[in-house]
């Protein structure tokens, strides 16, 4: 605790082995705060640098941490194709607004193996002209995979962007079965 009784914020961060490469794991006492793709030392120390300024604390490396190791767990057996959805508390302090409430939508409301189009996840949240708007939320989804981005696509049938990049994007897919494996 601090001086004033209060509980200091702490932040416990590693990086894990995917299929679609190392994934950097950020999690607060609430909850899982950041899931960050292809988690090089630079990307990490990038995201460090921004999880110490938005959160008001300097994250600590601690692998073995209590509160990453459920996370580990779940990512490991989603990838293992052991798990199909999440149950993690989830942190949601990094995002807010419009982008939160399409997020936390994505997140309750498209289960494994489905997808939904940026516009109809507009709809659902109640302004169904913001197909835009929705795809700027999924560019700032600080938890995906978890909150499940990927399985947002254009409604012509075509994949749409993803921060991850397009390859990993068609990866998830198919460890999802939305998409035939690639060949190679």
């Amino acid at each position: 605790m601090d001086s004033h009784g209060q509980y200091e914020q702490q932040v416990v961060w590693t990086v894990v082995g995917t299929d679609i490469g190392p994934l950097m794991l950020a999690a607060t006492r609430d909850g899982l705060v950041s899931v960050v793709f292809h988690a090089t030392r630079k990307v990490c120390e990038q995201m460090l640098d921004r999880l110490a300024s938005r959160l008001g604390t300097e994250p600590v490396e601690a692998p073995d941490s209590p509160l990453l190791a459920e996370a580990i767990r779940q990512v490991k057996e989603y990838f293992a194709g052991a798990r199909h959805d999440f149950e993690l508390p989830l942190d949601w302090s990094l995002i807010s607004g419009f982008n939160r409430q399409v997020l936390r939508e994505l997140a309750s409301g498209v289960p494994f193996g489905t997808v939904v189009g940026y516009g109809d996840l507009a709809g659902r949240v109640g302004q169904p002209g913001a197909a835009q708007a929705v795809g700027m939320a999924m560019g700032a989804n600080p938890l995906p995979v978890v909150v499940p981005c990927h399985r947002v696509v254009e409604s012509d049938g075509g994949i749409g962007g993803f921060g991850g990049g397009l390859e990993t994007k068609r990866k998830l897919l198919a460890l999802e079965g939305v998409l035939p494996e690639p060949l190679f």
